[in-house]
């Protein structure tokens, strides 16, 4: 089995080779860049398995690089985690909110480090081997067509791109129209149960997914006292 590779996006000399070591330690490949645009301009050459991002970069800065491959139509799914020294609630929403997979906050221990990545990656091969066995499985309902097996989303026969996690929120929903979920229980039917996030970072994920379906996202209706749910008719 070929090794994982990731693109660690870091300025801070002493922090990099920190982090490059451990990977290399735990069996990645590794490479490295020091700007936002060094980042931008090796994926253009190399897709990476997952992107280290500290959000503290000079020139273009690492929410914009997170729009940017999220916005792209090779880079949208790559896996984003976002290495920085900024760690109040709002801050990790807001990383979140563009895009990110997961949020790690300086300083950090090398073992968890590796720890989140593992399962960061585990998620997506999971979610691939999932979307294989239902590519027959193609939901539709208000207008709405989510083809699984080809990780695409249709609204009135337009394409609609979503990150992997708004992807993984609107096929739970979609595939039980009516149902009442929880939070806590999307959090752990998308991310698995390791992955630590607040209840508010999935209001700005169902925010975002309304904001992209447009008029359909209405029909993601919020239950008061309980979660969201998708409309049945």
């Amino acid at each position: 089995m070929s090794k994982k590779s990731i693109l660690v996006v870091e300025d801070e000399e002493d922090i990099q080779q920190l982090v490059s070591y451990n990977l290399v330690k735990a069996g990645f490949d590794v490479d490295c860049a020091d700007t936002g645009e060094q980042a931008l301009q090796h994926i253009k050459g190399k897709i990476p398995d997952l992107i280290l991002l500290d959000l503290m970069l000079p020139g273009i800065d690492g929410s914009e690089v997170c729009r940017s491959l999220r916005l792209g139509k090779e880079t949208h799914d790559i896996p984003i985690i976002m290495l920085t020294a900024r760690g109040e609630e709002d801050d990790i929403v807001a990383g979140l909110e563009l895009g990110a997979d997961d949020y790690i906050t300086k300083p950090f221990s090398p073992t968890v480090l590796i720890s989140r990545i593992k399962a960061v990656l585990r998620r997506k091969v999971t979610g691939v081997s999932e979307l294989k066995q239902d590519s027959d499985d193609i939901i539709s309902i208000h207008d709405l067509v989510i083809d699984p097996g080809r990780h695409e989303v249709k609204v009135g026969g337009e394409p609609v791109v979503l990150t992997l996690t708004e992807f993984g929120i609107l096929e739970f929903l979609a595939k039980r129209p009516g149902w009442a979920f929880s939070r806590q229980q999307i959090i752990d039917a998308v991310r698995g149960y390791e992955y630590i996030v607040t209840p508010r970072a999935i209001d700005v994920q169902i925010f975002s997914l309304r904001k992209k379906l447009g008029e359909i996202g209405g029909k993601i209706e919020t239950v008061r006292g309980v979660g969201y749910r998708m409309q049945d008719f």
